[in-house]
């Protein structure tokens, strides 16, 4: 049950325009939307055989017809040999239609029902890769002044070696074609805010914002050449992980404020749910904002939560992992390849794993104990105590010591 789903029994008109990201099964529809753009009809949205499409071969058909010598040809082109070639960056009018999607919310804002209260979601696909972008927006950004990140150069030696292969095909790239891709980037957020404040500007023409609350966030960051890598994946670098957020108007009254306590994605749904006044109807796992953006004085250092834990259960053909990280320390369990373990305080860019180094054996061990605990509390049952398989450097038991 989605949270979306308490709110329209509570009588909200909930309405959806843009990235569907939930599931291949269902629609914005079945979960209590009604769907703007794209105008897509719960009926396209059927049960799917659990296996690949072999449909999908036929790209690949295409390809052994192109040329096996084919070389480099532009800015920011990357090759890879029986794949289709990748385009990084560039320039394009109305990327990902994001455009049409905020134009379609618009519309919608302007012919509310204003006797009933709303909840819109607006999901533009940007600032997604590849990176193209209006001109306009790229013109904002000087590429003199576009620097590479500190730890562009680290080649992750000491890191899983899926990390290595990430970065293998960005390799192809030169450190200008970087540069200019940090720019593509960039660029492609000051798109989004634009399409946001057009957002804001209808809210504000339809009287709405002092009784509105808005949010903007993203559902995850962008590596932006940190470790030489680009886009997000599984190596669980804070910049995949660390996106920004804002919250505000409505009955919302620490303007200004900011707030870096450890917030998870997981808190929007209760935080919405109890700003609205309406009761979840099963167990959430995140925790209510509201303390930090209606009352006077936000919790409690030692009454908010201490750490913050991630969890991939797969991206297509890889990637089993968790991690648990506070200010100080991180540890990443990959049950595909060796662990990590970062000193945050003395390497804040995760340069120099730890994991292996005797003298952090019994800060690794409390770490996992962490770990453990939350998957214990939340359900999580990657457990499998199999010779092959339960490969963790300390099981699943130590959560009970």
């Amino acid at each position: 049950r989605l949270f979306s789903e308490d709110l329209k029994q509570a009588g909200y008109q909930l309405i959806y325009s843009g990235k569907w990201h939930v599931s291949a099964e269902e629609g914005p529809e079945d979960r209590g939307f009604t769907q703007l753009y794209p105008p897509v009809s719960n009926r396209q949205y059927q049960k799917r055989e659990n296996r690949p499409d072999m449909s999908e071969w036929n790209k690949y058909k295409h390809l052994a017809q192109e040329s096996k010598d084919k070389s480099k040809c532009s800015d920011g082109h990357i090759h890879r040999p029986g794949y289709p070639d990748y385009s990084h960056f560039g320039t394009r009018d109305n990327p990902f239609n994001d455009q049409d999607v905020v134009d379609a919310a618009c519309t919608k804002i302007a012919d509310l029902d204003h006797n009933q209260p709303f909840f819109m979601y607006v999901g533009t696909l940007g600032p997604h890769d590849p990176y193209y972008v209006p001109q306009q927006f790229l013109d904002l950004y000087d590429l003199d002044d576009i620097k590479l990140p500190d730890s562009f150069d680290d080649q992750m030696l000491d890191k899983p070696a899926l990390y290595r292969r990430s970065r293998r095909a960005f390799d192809q790239l030169t450190e200008t074609e970087h540069r200019e891709a940090i720019r593509h980037y960039l660029a492609f957020c000051s798109y989004e805010d634009y399409l946001f404040g057009q957002l804001v500007q209808r809210l504000e023409e339809q009287a709405l914002l002092s009784n509105t609350i808005v949010i903007y966030v993203s559902d995850h960051g962008d590596y932006m050449g940190e470790h030489g890598l680009w886009t997000k994946g599984l190596p669980c670098f804070d910049e995949a992980y660390h996106v920004c957020s804002m919250i505000g108007y409505g009955p919302v009254a620490a303007k200004g404020k900011t707030v870096d306590d450890f917030v998870s994605l997981t808190d929007y749904a209760p935080t919405i749910l109890e700003l609205a006044g309406v009761e979840p109807d099963s167990k959430l796992p995140g925790l209510s904002l509201r303390p930090f953006l209606i009352e006077e004085e936000s919790k409690k250092q030692d009454e908010w939560r201490r750490e913050i834990y991630t969890q991939s259960n797969g991206n297509e053909q890889y990637g089993i992992q968790r991690s648990v990280f506070d200010r100080h320390y991180k540890l990443v369990y990959n049950g595909f390849d060796e662990d990590e373990f970062y000193d945050l305080k003395k390497d804040p860019d995760q340069m120099v794993n730890l994991a292996k180094k005797a003298e952090y054996r019994s800060i690794i061990y409390q770490y996992y104990q962490k770990l453990w605990k939350f998957a214990y509390n939340h359900e999580d049952v990657i457990i499998n105590p199999y010779i092959m398989t339960a490969l963790a450097d300390y099981g699943p038991g130590i959560a009970f010591e």
